[in-house]
């Protein structure tokens, strides 16, 4: 589940040189200025790309923006789940992007003219009604409710034009042969039904353990794949977020000032909860007519809404009653979303004609905005609070540490004078986590940039701060049996575990016939899957990308049971059920999109290689206990637990 979440989140980041959507704060935030952080709004320096400063407000901003985007598609989306994704570093990766080419821009002294900023916001499709731009004060309006402001929205308008300017400028070498774009149209055209029944290994039982000699023997065959890499281990002195919060104290006054400073983060939006009945024109629109003038009489009727739309309504949402949610239904075309403006709860709109059918839209709730009181808030501006302060006292007290561990070279005599223990890391893998205290692993990532009783800077992680210095490293080399005795158990198990699922499949493969495929299954105790339309290095469920199944998707003849297909957990048997090719006739109608398309995925990938490079060379260095405190002030306020 979390594999797959992060794979999702990661085909949600956009194309870099696309950066202007349809959601206007999205944008705004980029850029920083949408709302206050923090106690008093602190924006201080997070990363420093050349001129570009990215802050930890405009940072901080960005974050919420982004995460509730998604809880639009996750609804569960929280504090740790979203930790576990890695959004946060995600988020601030992208904005240093964005800072690296806006610094390429300034180099190449490009600009962006009133007349162009005025035509993209005229262009903002939110800010279009019947194709027309909505005029200045709607568009004020529409900035003024998100409280953005006007100057402040314009600069970044300004930024994300000249940072396109950029990067057709850098991109403009890149070019696509004829033979790439007939390949890749191939790939997105080609497709196949096919059906694959799956053996999970993990699902096939042995009969009894390998014993000794077996493990032993497995071992002694395969001593070269079995190594202890180089690790090393530290004397380390950590201060604890959580033992610090007993320490703080915290005035009603702190809580207030929290309170005032930051009112928006304690305020409900207006909620609007909508429903719906679409009836798409089809081949008659008069027939569509009067289905939905029909329809709209049984609503004066005060027949049930709900049951209307199970009946009539022809989208996404019929099955559910027609109700669109406080969100989803914000994407409908701008006329629908006009007339829904006006409704009071209860109330329904006429007929509304659009591109493709008619729709009748209620508004089964609205409630308007509010603000949380202080005394529903106290709890997580005290959390907040807590954590901030036991930041900064964190912070603090190793910033002493340090002077005294590097003025004296010692960090145990450091310690001591400050009643502090050192502990030992243990022997770290580069990169291993280290307790509950850096599940991240920055710990051993700093051993592994040291030298020999090197002491490091602060070290910060989500769970506190702390000092390292290197005490001994161990270089890599061949492992004993004693060392990986069990690891080579596990392969033992799972050596024979695939042996016997091969044998199994191989079994079932031979009983296969056009029509016991559910008899075999339930006999064997083993799934069976379709998909209609499997195109080329399409991640298929259970089995994942493979470029087998694809190969035998697209030459295989119809109906015919493939040899055993090896995944990482077992093996599937593959037939096609039916397949679609496209000709050279059919590329000549589309070939200038589709080159358009290979082009603009060559060019990302050239871009994402550039940047990269960028990185290298200017060497950014995050102020990752600044990074981690604005984290977890915007992560309070989805945490769950709480």
């Amino acid at each position: 589940m979390l594999k797959t979440m992060r794979n999702n989140i990661q085909s949600l980041k956009p194309i870099l040189w696309i950066i202007v959507g349809t959601f206007i704060l999205s944008i705004f935030v980029v850029w920083g200025g949408a709302g206050r952080l923090g106690e008093g709004g602190r924006a201080g320096t997070l990363v420093a790309v050349g001129r570009e400063r990215i802050t930890t407000e405009s940072y901080g901003a960005a974050l919420k923006s982004r995460i509730e985007n998604l809880k639009q598609q996750y609804k569960d989306l929280n504090k740790t789940f979203i930790e576990q994704l890695n959004l946060p570093q995600q988020v601030l990766e992208q904005m240093v992007e964005q800072s690296l080419i806006a610094e390429q821009a300034r180099s190449l002294g490009l600009r962006a003219s009133d007349d162009e900023v005025a035509a993209k916001i005229k262009s903002f499709p939110g800010l279009q009604r019947d194709g027309q731009f909505v005029g200045y004060q709607d568009y004020k309006r529409v900035l003024d409710y998100n409280h953005i402001n006007v100057a402040e929205f314009e600069d970044g308008i300004r930024k994300d034009i000249v940072l396109t300017k950029t990067v057709q400028i850098l991109t403009a070498g890149v070019t696509a042969t004829p033979d790439e774009v007939w390949e890749t149209y191939r790939k997105d055209k080609d497709s196949a039904k096919i059906e694959y029944l799956v053996l999970d290994r993990s699902k096939v039982e042995l009969d009894k353990k390998p014993d000794a000699a077996e493990i032993r023997a497995h071992f002694d065959q395969s001593k070269d794949s079995y190594k202890i890499p180089e690790r090393r281990e530290g004397g380390l002195v950590f201060y604890k977020n959580d033992d610090l919060k007993k320490e703080v104290e915290l005035s009603e006054s702190d809580i207030q000032k929290y309170y005032q400073d930051n009112k928006a983060q304690f305020q409900n939006p207006e909620k609007i909860r909508v429903s719906r009945i679409f009836i798409p024109f089809g081949k008659d629109k008069d027939l569509a007519q009067a289905e939905a003038e029909g329809v709209e009489a049984k609503i004066k009727a005060k027949q049930d809404f709900a049951a209307l739309a199970k009946v009539h309504s022809k989208d996404d949402k019929a099955k559910d009653g027609g109700d669109w949610g406080t969100a989803d239904w914000r994407t409908l075309p701008a006329k629908e979303q006009d007339e829904i403006a006006k409704l009071k709860a209860g109330e329904t709109t006429g007929i509304v004609a659009g591109d493709t059918g008619l729709a009748v839209d209620k508004v089964t709730e609205r409630e308007g905005s509010s603000v949380v009181p202080l005394s529903e808030a106290k709890p997580r501006i005290r959390s907040i609070l807590q954590d901030q302060k036991a930041r900064d006292l964190a912070a603090q007290r190793v910033a002493k540490l340090e002077k005294e561990a590097k003025a004296g070279k010692s960090l145990d005599a450091a310690a001591g004078k400050a009643n502090l223990k050192v502990r030992s890391t243990g022997l770290l893998k580069d990169g291993q986590a280290f307790e509950d205290i850096d599940p991240s692993g920055s710990i051993a990532a700093a051993l592994f940039k040291m030298k020999d009783k090197e002491i490091s800077a602060p070290v910060y992680t989500y769970g506190g701060v702390g000092l390292v210095d290197l005490r001994k490293t161990e270089a890599p080399r061949p492992a004993t049996f004693d060392e990986v005795k069990t690891d080579a158990e596990n392969d033992v198990i799972e050596l024979r575990k695939k042996d016997a699922a091969l044998a199994r499949i191989r079994e079932i493969r031979a009983k296969l016939t056009d029509k016991n495929w559910e008899d075999i299954a339930q006999k064997y105790k083993v799934e069976i899957k379709t998909i209609d339309d499997h195109k080329k290095e399409q991640y298929v469920g259970i089995i994942g990308e493979n470029k087998d199944v694809d190969a035998q998707a697209f030459s295989l003849p119809l109906n015919q049971v493939s040899e055993p297909i090896a995944f990482d957990n077992g093996y599937a048997l593959v037939r096609v059920l039916s397949r679609k090719t496209v000709t050279r006739a059919d590329f000549d109608k589309d070939k200038d999109t589709e080159l358009a398309t290979v082009l603009e995925q060559k060019k990302n990938k050239f871009l994402q290689s550039y940047i990269a490079k960028l990185k290298t060379e200017k060497n950014l260095k995050v102020k990752y206990d600044a990074f981690l405190q604005t984290t977890q002030e915007v992560l309070s306020r989805y945490d769950t637990a709480k």
